[in-house]
């Protein structure tokens, strides 16, 4: 889902609103949540997941044109992990889809029929 197709989404579900304020609401909630990683926070959103900003050591890496070595510096990275209820939907509906199946085993099923 894009952040256009969430704000339609909101909007359609609640007309009492009109697209111009779900999107400043949106707008204000992904600031929020920038600002926050930014200062070295995370941002909890009970039964979704949490966001934290992960520190990456320097390291060595390559180029891989040329395969020289590159000095990668220190940094931070957003990083989420997913809530409990959130992977329990995900986990739900893809056994739901057999989409977690591996090919065999649906190669398998349909054998077995």
């Amino acid at each position: 889902m894009t952040r256009s197709e969430l704000i339609a989404k909101l909007a359609a579900r609640y007309r009492s609103l009109t697209a111009a304020d779900v999107e400043a609401s949106v707008s204000a909630l992904f600031t929020a949540m920038a600002e926050r990683l930014a200062e070295g926070g995370r941002v909890e959103i009970r039964g979704f997941g949490t966001f934290t900003a992960n520190y990456r050591p320097p390291r060595s890496g390559r180029n891989p044109m040329t395969g020289a070595a590159v000095a990668v510096p220190a940094k931070y990275v957003p990083h989420f992990k997913a809530g409990r209820e959130l992977r329990a939907r995900v986990a739900t509906a893809a056994l739901r889809e057999k989409r977690s199946a591996p090919a065999k085993v649906r190669e398998l099923e349909r054998e077995l029929g």
